[in-house]
This record gives structure tokens, sequence and C-alpha cells, in this order.
């Protein structure tokens, strides 16, 4: 699960990665509610953990901010407010969930394994579509003009978050950190080498490419072939 951890308490943010991703899952750490809303807009995630108090934005806002914008992210609100108003106050906000500081770790994914449960029975993240390719990520299914094509788990997740991010400029980097939770540049071209496996299955021979270079810079999932491409 890709999840975005919004706290600006940063023992505690520390601490949320290191478990988190412990357990197999993607994590992003954004340390106030201004940068957390900018990077929530800019990158698909499954899940937002998010701190009620913050700088600049506070986790409330973030949260109506987030549900305004149609956003089908799910939210985990954190905070040391335990009274039934708080409470009210955040699941009327937006929160799909509320869990009180301090809480065992233990607790806590048991809270996000219930949101995924629920999300799947909801419907969960919604089909992708682009140029006659369809990705379904609750089956988890890739299709072209109706013909199935196999991933594997990586060049799934890599093609995800390039059709959530459609028509965008998608640098190495963001691929690295979004795809492979890796925070620096390893000195390798495994995007490039991955993005050459999935145009190798997804593409129509003859046709433009659907992942379109933007040179320099990263790439482009689009219908539309760029003048440098």
């Amino acid at each position: 699960m890709r999840i975005l951890v919004i706290e600006d308490d940063r023992r505690i943010a520390s601490f949320l990665e290191r478990g988190l991703a412990a357990e197999g899952h993607k994590i992003t750490v954004e340390l106030d509610g201004r940068d957390g809303m900018e990077r929530a807009r800019t990158d698909p995630f499954d899940l937002v953990i998010l701190d009620r108090m913050l700088p600049y934005i506070d986790g409330l806002e973030v949260a109506r901010l987030l549900r305004s914008e149609r956003r089908g992210v799910m939210i985990l609100m954190l905070t040391a407010k335990d009274s039934l108003k708080d409470k009210i106050e955040g699941l009327k906000g937006g929160a799909d969930d509320y869990l009180t500081k301090p809480f065992a770790f233990e607790e806590l994914l048991a809270r996000i394994e219930a949101l995924e449960r629920r999300r799947g029975e909801t419907g969960g993240e919604g089909v992708l579509r682009m140029g006659g390719l369809v990705l379904d990520p609750e089956a988890h299914r890739v299709t072209r003009d109706g013909t199935p094509i196999p991933l594997t788990a990586k060049e799934f997740e890599l093609l995800r978050f390039l059709m959530g991010q459609a028509d965008k400029v998608v640098s190495r980097q963001k691929l690295l950190s979004g795809v492979w939770n890796y925070g620096y540049d390893p000195g390798t071209k495994i995007v490039d080498v991955y993005v050459r496996y999935l145009r190798a299955k997804i593409d129509v021979p003859g046709a433009p490419s659907l992942i379109q270079t933007v040179r320099g810079v990263g790439y482009m999932m689009t219908t539309r072939p760029l003048p440098d491409a």
C-alpha cells in the first residue's frame, strides 16, 4: 500500500516510516500540512495518515480539502485530542478513521487492515483507462483493446503510477520514490529499463508509444505525441 504520513513530530514520523516500511508498505513522509497537501495532489496514494495539529494547514483542513477535491484516498487521522467532539469533527471533516495518541503500533496496523477491507468492499481505486489500455487495480489486471497483458508486480506498479499521473510529466526521481521507495538515485537506469519493458508489452506496433519521453526530465503517459519524443 502507498501511504503518505503527514506528521510534524519527527520522532513519530520516523517511527511510522520504519514500522510501516517493515510491513511492506511504500511510505512518504511530509512534516507539515502545506507540503503534505501538495504531495497528496501530485502523487497517488492509497492512504494518508494525518496528524490533527499541523503547521501551515492543520490536519482537519487537509482532510476537508482532500474530500472537496474528490480524491479517493483513505484518511486515518492521528491526534492527542480524544474528546468525543474532536472525534466527530475529524470524521465529519473527511477522516475514515480516528486514532488517538499515544497508540500501539499493532492497533494502527489493525486499523489499516480494516480500512483496506472497507476499500475493497466499496470498490476501491477506480479503473484507469487510456488509449485502449485498461488497468484494474482491484483485479490486478491490465488489458489493451480487450487483450490481457501479463505484467510483473513492479511493471504493474509503474504503469499504475504513470496512468495515475496521465498527461503530467513525471520525473525519474518521483518514479524512484513512488514505485521503488527510493529516497535517492541509486545511479542505475532502473526506471528507463522498466519503461522499456512496459513499452514492449503495452504499445501497439506502428503506433506512438503511450509512454512518452520528456528529455532531461522523465516520462509522460499520454495519447498525444510530444514534439521531441
